[in-house]
Formats: C-alpha cells, sequence, structure tokens
C-alpha cells in the first residue's frame, strides 16, 4: 500500500518517516514539507538518508497525493483543517496527527487553540486514534484524529479505572512531564538550550489545550499540569483519583490487577508491578503503566510512561492507519524501547 505524509520535515513527519521504513505493508510514496521542498529528505533528517536515498520533499500539493492508501498528515493544529478536507475522499484514509479533529465541539477550539474551525461538518467524521480505548469506531473510517501525547498517556493510565467505576470522574489530578520534542522542531526562546537546561518548569497552568481531550475522552473532570524537562523524548504522567464508595480497588496488588486485566490483549500497553519511567518507553511504542493504592489517604496513584513522539504521536498513527486498513496492528511498530 502506498502512503503519504505531509509535513515531513517536521518532527512527527520524521518519524513517521523512520517507522515507514520498516512497515512491509505500507510503503512513503509521497513526501511533502513546503519549507523544505525540492530537498532530499535525507538532507533534512540525515537520520533517514540510508533508508530513503532518493526520496525528495515536494510542496504541499494535494492533487499529487491522490489516490494512495494512506495519507498522514502532520502539520501544526490549526493548519491541517482545509489539507485534511481537500484530501478526504481523494484518498483512502487520512491521518491527521494535529489537533484539528480530535474535539467534537467546535466552538471548543476558539477558547482552547485560539482558532475557528472551518470544517465542522467532519468532526463527527472522525474517528479518534487511541486504538486502545477505541477500537470498534476505527472500523471502516475514512478520516482518523490522532491523540495528543499527553491525552494518550493519561487516559490510557485512568480510563480502566472510571470504567470500572473504580474512581470518581471528579476531583482528578495530573502531573505530567515532558521532553522538549513535544514543542516542535521550530526554535523558540522557552526551548533554547540554556534556558531548559537544569530546570522543571510548569507551563500552560489550568489552559492546556490537552485538558478537554482528556475530559471527552474520559468522561471525566480534571486538573493538569503540564512540566519541562531537559530531555528529548518522553512523558510520564502521575494520575490521582479518589476511589468511589464501591470501589474494587482496596490495595495496590487490586489496582495493577485492574490495569492488567483491561489491557491482557494489548500489544502495546505494559503493566507492571514496579514503578515505570520514561526511559522504558523510549524509542518504543509501548506504554508502560502501574498502579498504587495509599492506604494513608484513600488515594488512586496511576504512572504512565510513553515515547511522546512514538506512542504519543507517529507510532500511534500507524498503529490505527494499521487497524484501519486491515494491516497487522503491530506493523512497523517497535516493542522494545532503545537503552542505554
Amino acid at each position: 500500500m502506498k502512503a503519504g505524509v505531509v509535513g515531513a520535515s517536521g518532527y512527527l513527519g520524521a518519524e513517521l518517516l523512520r517507522l515507514l521504513a520498516g512497515h512491509e505493508g505500507l510503503e512513503a510514496a509521497v513526501v511533502q514539507a513546503e519549507s523544505a521542498a525540492g530537498s532530499a529528505i535525507g538532507e533534512v533528517c540525515p537520520s533517514l538518508a540510508g533508508a530513503y536515498p532518493d526520496l525528495e520533499l515536494g510542496p504541499v500539493d494535494c492533487d499529487a497525493l491522490d489516490g494512495l492508501d494512506v495519507v498522514f498528515v502532520a502539520v501544526p493544529s490549526g493548519s491541517s483543517q482545509e489539507v485534511v478536507a481537500t484530501l478526504h475522499g481523494r484518498v483512502g484514509l487520512v491521518v491527521d496527527l494535529g489537533a484539528d479533529f480530535r474535539l467534537k465541539d467546535p466552538s471548543a477550539y476558539e477558547r482552547w487553540y485560539g482558532f475557528s474551525h472551518s470544517r465542522p461538518e467532519l468532526l463527527d467524521v472522525a474517528a479518534y486514534g487511541l486504538v486502545e480505548l477505541c477500537r470498534p469506531e476505527l472500523a471502516g473510517a475514512s478520516l482518523v484524529a490522532a491523540p495528543g501525547c499527553y491525552v494518550t498517556a493519561t487516559c490510557l493510565g485512568l480510563a480502566p479505572f472510571l470504567q470500572a467505576a473504580a474512581v470518581e470522574p471528579a476531583g482528578i489530578v495530573v502531573d505530567a512531564v515532558s521532553g522538549t520534542s513535544g514543542a516542535g522542531k521550530s526554535p523558540s526562546a522557552a526551548l533554547h538550550h540554556p534556558q531548559v537546561n537544569e530546570q522543571v518548569s510548569a507551563y500552560q497552568l489550568l489552559t492546556h489545550r490537552h485538558v478537554p481531550e482528556m475530559e471527552q475522552v474520559l468522561g471525566a473532570e480534571l486538573i493538569f499540569t503540564p512540566h519541562l524537562v531537559p530531555m528529548t523524548r518522553g512523558i510520564l504522567a502521575t494520575c490521582y483519583a479518589r476511589p468511589t464508595a464501591a470501589s474494587p480497588v482496596t490495595s495496590s496488588k487490586e489496582a495493577t490487577e485492574l490495569l492488567a486485566a483491561a489491557y491482557a490483549a494489548e500489544p502495546f500497553v505494559r503493566v507492571s508491578d514496579s514503578l515505570v519511567s520514561s526511559g522504558e518507553a523510549y524509542g518504543s511504542n509501548v506504554a508502560h503503566l502501574t498502579a498504587r493504592y495509599d492506604e494513608r489517604t484513600g488515594w488512586i496513584v496511576v504512572l504512565s510512561a510513553i515515547d511522546n513522539l512514538v506512542k504519543g504521536g507517529s507510532g500511534q498513527a500507524i498503529q490505527a492507519a494499521n487497524v484501519v486498513l486491515g494491516l497487522p496492528e503491530a506493523a512497523g511498530l517497535p516493542r522494545a524501547g532503545l537503552a542505554p
């Protein structure tokens, strides 16, 4: 099957190409990036030169993508609406890695993203691409909205507890740390190495754009605080929730067993009795989860670690595309992380 990548010169686009290079069922046939059009992909992303010695970036041109089996759109949020709308119906499947089709309420985009949605008719068409939680709705999809990275970590950790009525759906607190690649490739003063190194900083306090997406997926209310840490890849989300009066979880063993049962058949979720860290997920499409019950305070604590560019981005997009296209779900996706 033939694949296209729009926005191939960014971090997510390059990660898509890295993973597609090992995919037996999908071939990267057309790659586009307006800012780097005319350059060989190996010039823009030297790490890909060995896999794609002859692949050249073209300008963003939907006509050049006509008839492809799948097109991954990896451009900034707010910029993908028109590209996706133009491609929809002209290619077999469109997978949008941005936020433009994640939220079902078009008015939410003005509040959380600062732009008006120009294609609201496609919001109900888009299937949400968090495979482990939304696999049934991916069947027959023509448009997939790939989830946000923080959303993936948080929702994979909390969803089983909410579905089992083990925790209250209000008053949930999530603290998460992320590496700097989550902000994208464009340089900025806030991401300058001397500014980021040797410190941990919270940002977008109470206003992070992933909050409505988390609440939409979970059907819960939460407070979310993201933090930037001086590493390139990875997310570690620490989630705190109060048990319900009839919660089946009254021990750490039961908390971990609930997670393990929920994801027993999932190839890209690992549940551990031990603590998890972002390093375990580095370079892989696997989410690493664990949970504890605190007898002293009565809270349930869930830890979730992912690679934000793979399970939180390009890997997850390919996983969803595999499901929609009838390919092996694990095709092209690493389950082993990189260490050291």
